[in-house]
Order: structure tokens, then sequence, then C-alpha cells
């Protein structure tokens, strides 16, 4: 039998389980692997878009205006999409919307930067075209534990997609000083990355609250720095940058770690898309908008009427 490639066996093994109703036990035997293999497999072939799990709950559909909302919020546009109840279909469904809007905002000559997170990991797979431009790795590597991506690859796609020149930032995104980071900033790929991140016309971010499961940088440093974050007043994360409830940027311990684009830079930038998920991500997204590094919001229904109510309840028509 010739041999088959990984994601050909990916495709069978998630076939086997959740179409033919085999066992992992079963799987293993007829693959010659362990019921374990089994079960990191079915796993890779979602993260990586092979099997996709829909779970369709009855009832009304939920209708929001995305123009007023976007109006309310004092943002460009805004993008809603369906919440459902599987968290990869969710991240793949904004995925493809990130994708789409970038793909539409994308010009000839154009620095476009990038940073990473799993949608936009996702996304990056999703954008089939793109113009001859300049695409840039606006944070240091922090893929999350079985994702299935990292920030290099995702550049690297941009670029064949694109047929550009890509910057990436051969460097991690936390590290363990301040002395640390600042010798990486020194070494020239990175620096021409990060001064690369000065001319942008279109930025791509995603949003994380500063607190536990909602952002992969709170993951993945210790409490003393979560807890020196929090003090000082952070609600959001973007890129690893951390940003207060009034929209300021945070000078805590873990922006002299970080090595990453900056919220001026994002500043500075024409146009910043931004994707968020869950209700619970309301208070860092109004943050993030507060900060002004936010043109078109890609985002779900329950975090659309978490921004909406509140914009009510402070006398804004959404």
């Amino acid at each position: 039998m010739p041999e088959i490639s990984h994601e050909e066996l990916l495709a069978r093994i998630g076939q086997a389980y959740y179409l033919d109703n085999q066992s992992k036990v079963e799987i293993a035997t007829e693959h010659g692997i362990s019921r374990f293999q089994v079960a990191r497999f079915l796993d890779e072939a979602r993260a990586e878009g092979i099997v996709h799990i829909e779970i369709r709950r009855p009832g009304a559909t939920v209708e929001i205006d995305a123009e007023a909302l976007a109006a309310a919020l004092g943002l460009h546009r805004v993008v809603v999409v369906k919440t459902l109840g599987d968290d990869f279909r969710q991240r793949d469904l904004q995925a493809h919307a990130v994708a789409d809007e970038l793909m539409a905002a994308a010009r000839t000559g154009m620095t476009i930067g990038i940073s990473w997170s799993r949608t936009l990991d996702l996304a990056a797979r999703h954008v089939s075209e793109l113009p001859k431009c300049n695409i840039v790795q606006l944070a240091g590597a922090l893929p999350a534990a079985g994702s299935g991506g990292n920030p290099l690859e995702l550049i690297q796609r941009l670029g064949r997609v694109g047929g550009g020149r890509t910057w990436p930032m051969w460097a991690p995104l936390v590290v363990d000083s301040a002395a640390t980071a600042a010798g990486l900033r020194r070494q020239p790929e990175i620096a021409d990355a990060m001064r690369k991140a000065d001319s942008l016309d279109l930025a791509v971010v995603a949003i994380g609250a500063w607190a536990p499961n909602l952002s992969t940088v709170w993951d993945r440093v210790d409490n003393a720095v979560r807890q020196d974050g929090i003090r000082k007043g952070a609600v959001a994360e973007c890129s690893g940058r951390l940003i207060a409830a009034d929209g300021t940027a945070v000078q805590a311990e873990l922006d002299a770690r970080i090595l990453s684009v900056t919220v001026e830079q994002l500043q500075r930038t024409p146009k910043v898309i931004a994707v968020a998920q869950g209700a619970v991500r309301a208070e860092a997204v109004r943050a993030c908008i507060a900060a002004g590094i936010v043109h078109t919001l890609v985002l779900d229904e329950s975090l659309a009427l978490a921004l909406q109510a509140h914009a009510a309840s402070h006398g804004v028509s959404a």
C-alpha cells in the first residue's frame, strides 16, 4: 500500500471516528498506532480544519444592526457572525470574516502587518488572493498548545499568496527579562521588522482580555506579571500590549519583556482590523476602541449584544 500523507491520515481517522462510528481502539488497531495517538490525531484534525463539528440549537435568530453598532462605537465597520456552540467552528467562522476583510482592504504596494492568534492563524489559511504587498509580523512567537500553527508560518503563507516581501520577527513574544528583550530588539532582523511597523498601511490584530483563559499571553506568564498588570489597570491585551479601560497603554513589567508592535504604532496605522470573541471580552474591546487601535471589528453575536447593551445604557443609540 502506498504511503499516505499525514493530512490524509488525519482525514481517514476523522471519518472512521465521526462518520463510521469506529472506536478509538478499533482505529488504533487498523492503523497500527495507540489509542492515545488516535485521540491526539482527532484533536489535530479539528485544529487544522480537516474535521468540522457544528452544533445547531433551535431558537430565534439574533438580529443586530451592524451599521448602527459601528456608529455607536465610533468605528468604520462592524462585521457580526453567529455565535456557535463549538469553539473551533466559532474561531473558523470569524477567521473567514477576517480573511474577507483583509482581502477587500489590501492594495498593491501596501505594508500589511498581522499579529498572531488562533483565529488569525486560521484567517491566513482562508486568504486566497492578495495583491503584491509587504507582509510584516507584528508579534513574536507564542503559539497555543495544539494550535497547529505559528507566526512565522502565518507570515510565509500570506507572502506566498501575494508574492510580496515578508518581514518575519525571529523571536518569542515574551522573554524572561527586560534585558533579554532589549538584546533581541538589537538583532538586525528583529529590528527591521519592528521598524517596519512604523509605516503600516493596514494591520490585523486580535483582542484578548487581561484575565484567565481570555488571553494567550496571560496563560504564558507568571502570577506576579499578571497581578502587576491588573494593579496598573490593564483590562485588555493586544499583541502582548496591555491597555487600560480608558484606552491608555499600560506600562507594566510585561511591556518591557514583549517583542511586538506597540500601541503607538497601531494608533498611527490608517486601518486596523481587529477580531474578538465572546461577551466576556466586551470591556477589553471598548478599551482598544478607546485607544484608537480599532477601525473594523469582527465579532460574534454574543459580544455584539454586550457592546450594544452597554452603548444603550450610556445613551448611545446602536
